[in-house]
């Protein structure tokens, strides 16, 4: 099975960090979570967004997230995929170049990356969405088109993959996007 990173921080949306986590643990993955400045058995905060009929998303306090794995150890080449859950952490998440850098990495390797609502962000700002095609929770789209890659405009419930990149708008599409991403991993279920 694979060895799958994934790159959180506080307020990441608590669905798209705690549902792509356990399921891929679930099926026999080794998932590791870290979040920068942070050690394995601290813990983040997440928040809980929905959609209920307002002009944008609302935000409401989630669980607490326990990582697993310390950011200042943790090696990219050490991993077969990356995971980049949205909310809001992705918004100061690119800021950090050690973030960037491992993403260049697994979009130079072509290792599987799932990113997921504004998680595009992260990808936008590693630069590697150049002539790609992304999803992305749609207030997203304008830094997906300015860092040269195409807006998949799509349902709620679906996703997209471009090559070794699996994209969704946001948490209704787990099914579609861990459908996907497990496609690529090679992950064979069996009932």
């Amino acid at each position: 099975m694979s060895r799958i990173l994934f790159i959180a921080g506080d307020f990441v949306e608590d669905y798209e960090v705690m549902v792509p986590f356990q399921t891929l643990a679930a099926v026999g993955h080794e998932v590791v979570a870290v979040c920068p400045d942070k050690k394995a058995g601290e813990s983040i905060k997440t928040a809980i967004h929905d959609f209920e009929g307002d002009q944008t998303y609302t935000e409401k306090p989630g669980h607490n997230f326990s990582l697993n794995g310390s950011f200042d150890a943790i090696k990219a080449e050490d991993f077969d995929a990356l995971v980049l859950p949205g909310g809001r952490a992705p918004e100061y998440l690119r800021l950090n170049e050690k973030v960037l850098d491992i993403v260049r990495h697994f979009s130079d390797t072509n290792k599987p990356i799932a990113a997921i609502c504004h998680g595009a962000q992260i990808l936008a700002a590693a630069n590697v969405l150049e002539n790609r095609k992304c999803s992305a929770y749609p207030a997203c789209a304008p830094e997906v088109s300015r860092a040269g890659g195409t807006y998949q405009e799509i349902e709620v419930v679906d996703a997209f993959t471009d090559g070794n990149l699996v994209t969704a708008p946001a948490w209704p599409a787990h099914p579609a996007w861990l459908s996907q991403f497990l496609a690529l991993l090679g992950t064979k279920i069996t009932l």
